[in-house]
């Protein structure tokens, strides 16, 4: 049951988004709210390395500076949460952003991230490095909100049998029903047989849910182009799956369905785990 939703935010444009979205969220599952801002220490250690003979500059003001950004994003935050009448409680922390939250997730039942992170206008990556670092090391369900997401419409489900997806079910079936929204079950696999198979397993796992279930099933094409593709036509406003496939090594290392999803689904994506 989710009670307790964690927004981390660096006061970005992308943290904005995830406050917004996770704000509305937590206000319709009836969710209090755990905000945290990171001082990131890794900024101020490296201008303090001393190399080729060059002094390292002042970082007092930078660190102050950083401070007064993240109590700044901690306010937006709050007022926000009372703005929408969700109880919340925030804080700033030093350390190593990635590990400072999920250290604090553990105390949470969902972590929402902005997708893009602080830099995203100075990198070529689609994930910021901060997110990649919580959804490796975290063992919590994970919402990325990419900017312009919005926490209304269907919850289309992505199942392939994985254990990961099994657990996905179960979160969009408490989602949907505290939502009061339609799920779309989306099964990819270019064999029948195991997509009846899959439908007959999703079903069990959903049981009897107070909201509608639609289904659609594809056998051409990309996953994660098709799972984006079908939360689009469904107009959903959350797509839920498992964090890992039916080869996690692999997907671990290699890069996943999950994981090229959240880098380009313009729609926020819960990992479940």
């Amino acid at each position: 049951m989710i009670e307790t939703v964690l927004i981390a935010t660096d006061g970005s444009e992308a943290a904005a988004a995830a406050e917004r979205y996770g704000i509305a969220l937590a206000a319709r599952l009836g969710a209090r709210v755990v905000g945290v801002s990171v001082v990131e220490e890794r900024m101020a250690r490296g201008l303090r390395a001393e190399g080729l003979g060059v002094p390292p500059p002042p970082v007092e003001a930078l660190e102050n500076f950083l401070t007064a950004r993240a109590e700044a994003a901690c306010k937006r935050l709050a007022a926000l949460a009372r703005e929408k009448g969700v109880e919340c409680s925030t804080e700033v922390t030093r350390g190593i952003a990635d590990d400072v939250i999920v250290e604090r997730g553990k105390q949470a039942d969902l972590l929402v991230l902005g997708r893009d992170g602080e830099h995203a206008g100075f990198r070529t990556a689609l994930i910021g490095s901060t997110v990649d670092g919580v959804l490796r090391k975290t063992n919590k369900p994970a919402v990325v909100v990419p900017v312009g997401a919005e926490p209304s419409g269907p919850v289309l489900l992505a199942f392939d049998g994985s254990p990961g997806s099994r657990i996905a079910a179960r979160l969009a079936v408490e989602i949907a029903g505290k939502l009061g929204e339609t799920i779309h079950v989306f099964v990819d696999s270019k064999d029948k047989g195991r997509s009846a198979a899959r439908f007959d397993e999703v079903r069990r796992l959903l049981g009897a849910p107070e909201v509608g279930v639609r289904e659609a099933a594809s056998t051409l094409g990309r996953p994660d182009a098709k799972i984006v593709d079908a939360a689009r036509e469904a107009g959903a406003g959350l797509i839920v799956m498992g964090a890992f496939g039916r080869s996690r090594i692999h997907e671990y290392f290699l890069g996943s369905n999950s994981a090229a999803v959240v880098r380009s689904s313009p729609i926020a994506v819960l990992l479940a785990r």
